[in-house]
């Protein structure tokens, strides 16, 4: 039992979580390693959501309300991490929701479909066809998922996915704790920050965009300007914890 005072009460809650549905075939060994390496960076960031995250994502609630087709693609660690998360932003925002895994089964598709949907995530189903010009399996998706999508929300997402997507014509919005990976540098908007932080925010925001605003953000949108002033934050973090 971890105790709700403990300082890492969050990040201890979160490994447990993953750790179970890598026992139940949600999350692989490799998306625990992930995992790991996004906690250094949510270190670096204080583990808050910073100015900039709070920028983006709002302007990812605008994108999202404003696309023809908004998909929510997830993983196996955001089904693990977000289930509750993704259920919430799918209500506000209208987005279909379609799971797009690396290291893909049938089997492992079907288990977080189902985790998806006892958190009542309402998500697509059907025959995968190859449809992003990728050699790995995250190519399979659905033609009226993902591939009818103009805008994806990927979190956690592959740097190669991303930068195949964004050749197809589709705007990508992503959720990356590092500033410096590539893909955050090739999605068309970064939110820097924790995934159970940011898509909250980016709920909060399809809940609350005032007249305009939608426009406002988009029209302004600039995904360089953001990660600098993420990587400022990162910089202006560790002086503060060295003093």
């Amino acid at each position: 039992m971890i105790p709700k005072d403990h300082p890492r009460y969050r990040s201890l809650i979160a490994r447990e979580r993953l750790a179970r549905c890598a026992r139940e075939g949600v999350v692989t060994l490799e998306g625990l390693a992930a995992h790991g390496r996004g906690e250094a960076f949510d270190y670096l960031i204080g583990e808050r959501t910073t100015p900039s995250a709070a920028v983006a994502a709002r302007t990812a609630a605008a994108m999202l309300l404003s696309a023809r087709h908004a998909v929510i693609s997830v993983n196996g660690n955001t089904a693990a991490l977000a289930a509750d998360d993704i259920a919430a932003l799918q209500r506000v925002s209208g987005a279909d929701v379609e799971v797009n895994l690396f290291h893909r089964t049938e089997d492992r598709v079907e288990r977080i479909t189902r985790l998806l949907e006892s958190h009542g995530v309402r998500v697509l189903r059907g025959t995968a066809e190859r449809l992003i010009p990728l050699s790995h399996d995250r190519a399979l998706c659905l033609p009226g998922g993902i591939g009818d999508a103009d805008l994806l929300l990927v979190p956690l997402e592959d740097g190669d996915r991303c930068a195949a997507l964004r050749r197809m014509g589709k705007t990508v919005i992503t959720i990356d704790l590092n500033p410096l990976s590539r893909t955050a540098r090739t999605a068309n908007l970064t939110i820097v920050d924790e995934l159970t932080r940011a898509l909250p925010g980016i709920t909060a925001g399809c809940s609350s965009l005032e007249p305009g605003e939608a426009e406002r953000l988009i029209g302004s949108l600039d995904n360089a300007y953001l990660l600098r002033a993420a990587i400022d934050e990162i910089r202006e973090n560790l002086s503060h914890a060295l003093e």
